[in-house]
């Protein structure tokens, strides 16, 4: 091997008989150490087999051509789909897919990205399969960006349509990507978060992914599989319609976006098709419908920054997985002193006020994070913390519907339950309520199978339970709301508190409406009356419960705060066992 120097070029010749393979790590090797241009030429060759560049010093090379291609081809697809399109997101007030992760996740966006390659043969310049490339036929990482990044101190998977590249669409490769994302998720146990702008399947390529077995409904299947075992997340950007709209509602948490995002099965104009309906999209699947009538939003950002916001917070509840604790916060003095809570309840058991105003003076300051606030309203639901620890809690509303379980209400709750068993956030419950509504209406809408999904996500739930009678806990309420029949850690009352199978109005009225009835003069009837509902009330008053242990203990208000905190701090190493079965039958 005989070297030669030329400029800052080095030449090395090597024997005839020496393989390609040979060549390149003698390149390789000589270029290292000397820190120069390596030419190896073969034989008696003129022209050199192998070339290894190397410029500037060790401590700054700078990148070979090779290398300087492959950055251009990386910045060319992080640029998007087509300029046309892009330029129109300021006009939808939404950002381009690339900004978007550099406002969750800062100035250097994801950690690393998989997948930014996909389908480039089918359209870039540098691919053999393309003649020219077409700028109006972009389709860079086939629409979909997936990763992992650090958001808020905690690692996490990412996947986020770009809206420029087909409005979102996804196609064979894009649905692989989404796929090894949720898969990987399984594996490593870090919530998965999806940035939703799509507006679904590829029509004119779904013979690639449609039916497929490792096809879109795959992302289905995943999601049911992933489901409890760590936290999935979806944030919608902009319409998703019909199978793009499946991932909201498989998510544990979703929110829209005002005046942005929009889900429904099928677009206003299949619906006008389908059944003559005219509806605009706002209408058929705006916010305002799935945040206040069909629940599938859990919240509702202002704009882009306000939804990373809302994420941020609700993470702030949740453990990466399963198999993990919620994380805890040092403690917060509450928003106002437990020591006036028994002023706001009322004496009187049908007059309405806040629940928000009792959980303030019980809670964190500031930590109550209520999810779904305008749905089924009768019900309050959210994460909260008792000095410092993560809780989910379940209320009764007086101040809505007189605090009355509905179908809707009673399937809110049902959910948010199941969803704090599944990441081991113990559940505090405030019961004041009269119990499940009555009437046709209710019956037409499922009040009996709605209910039955609260009862029965309460009874299975295994996480940590205190259930705390702040006034009435009427009919089958008291069941719903984890009493003590439902395996609670405690059952607590204030002295406002009643526990019945229905009021004293309702009961007198079953009992001795015979009686009272046959009381002719109407001042003796009704002060007759009075005596019946003054009797039935001491039955049951919270300390005559208290007295025969319906209950566990008899709380002052003001040290309802201490109480709960000092029984969480106990119970958090409480491990329940379900009965062992395949899996129960109530959904």
């Amino acid at each position: 091997m005989t070297p030669a120097t030329v400029w800052d070029v080095m030449k090395v010749r090597i024997a005839a008989t020496a393989s390609h393979d040979e060549a390149v790590a003698i390149a390789t090797a000589v270029a290292e150490h000397v820190g120069e241009t390596v030419e190896v030429y073969v034989g008696n060759s003129d022209s050199p087999t192998v070339v290894r560049e190397v410029s500037g010093t060790d401590e700054s090379p700078e990148p070979t051509a090779r290398e300087r291609r492959l950055r251009e081809e990386i910045a060319d697809i992080e640029r998007g789909g087509p300029e046309k399109y892009r330029e129109r997101l300021a006009e939808q007030g939404k950002l381009f897919v690339r900004d978007r992760l550099e406002l969750w996740f800062g100035e250097d966006g994801l950690a690393f990205e998989d997948g930014r390659f996909a389908n480039f043969d089918s359209w870039h310049g540098e691919s053999p399969d393309v003649e020219a490339a077409d700028p109006d036929t972009r389709l860079p990482a086939d629409g979909l960006v997936t990763g992992a990044a650090t958001f808020e101190g905690r690692k996490l998977h990412v996947g986020a349509n770009d809206f420029t590249v087909k409005a979102g669409s996804v196609a064979k490769h894009g649905v692989e990507k989404f796929i090894r994302l949720q898969e990987r998720a399984l594996k490593t146990g870090r919530p998965a978060l999806y940035l939703v702008d799509s507006s679904g399947g590829r029509i004119d390529r779904q013979r690639g992914f449609f039916a497929n077995r490792e096809g879109i409904g795959k992302f289905y299947f995943n999601h049911s599989r992933i489901s409890g075992v760590v936290p999935q997340i979806c944030v919608l950007y902009g319409p998703c319609i019909a199978g793009a709209a499946y991932t909201p509602v498989f998510s544990d948490f979703t929110v829209m976006v005002r005046g942005m995002s929009a889900l429904a099965i099928a677009s206003p104009r299949m619906v006008t098709m389908v059944t003559g309906e005219e509806v605009d999209l706002a209408e058929l699947g705006g916010p305002e419908v799935h945040a206040r009538h069909s629940g599938s939003a859990d919240l509702v950002a202002d704009d882009e920054a306000h939804a990373r916001d809302l994420v941020a917070d609700l993470l702030g509840y949740l453990p990466d997985n399963c198999e993990e604790q919620p994380p805890t916060a040092d403690p917060v003095t509450p928003t106002a002193p437990p020591a006036g809570l028994d002023g706001v309840i009322p004496d009187a058991p049908n007059e309405g006020y806040d629940m928000h105003r009792v959980i303030e003076r019980v809670v964190d300051g500031d930590s109550f994070f209520e999810l779904q606030p305008d749905f089924g309203r009768e019900i309050l639901t959210g994460f909260a913390r008792i000095d410092g620890r993560s809780v989910g809690v379940v209320a009764n509303q007086p101040a809505h519907r007189a605090g009355a379980i509905f179908p809707d209400s009673a399937r809110k709750a049902a959910e948010f339950v199941w969803k704090c068993d599944a990441f081991n956030v113990p559940l505090l419950y405030l019961c004041d309520t009269p119990g499940f509504m009555a009437g046709s209406g209710v019956e037409r809408e499922g009040i009996l199978e709605a209910g039955k999904k609260m009862i029965y996500a309460t009874s299975a739930a295994t996480v940590p339970k205190q259930c705390v009678v702040v006034r009435k806990a009427y009919g089958a309420g008291i069941y719903a709301m984890s009493g003590p029949a439902y395996d609670p850690e405690a059952t607590l009352a204030l002295p406002s508190g009643e526990i019945a199978i229905m009021g004293p109005e309702a009961a007198i009225n079953a009992v001795y409406a015979n009686k009272l009835d046959a009381i002719d003069d109407p001042e003796k009837r009704a002060d007759r009356e009075q005596e019946l509902r003054a009797q039935y009330r001491e039955d049951i008053d919270a300390h005559r419960m208290a007295s025969e242990v319906v209950i566990d203990e008899l709380v002052p208000p003001g040290e309802l705060r201490a109480e709960l905190a000092a029984r969480f701090d106990l119970y958090e190493s409480v491990e329940k066992q379900r009965p062992a079965k395949k899996h129960g039958t109530i959904l």
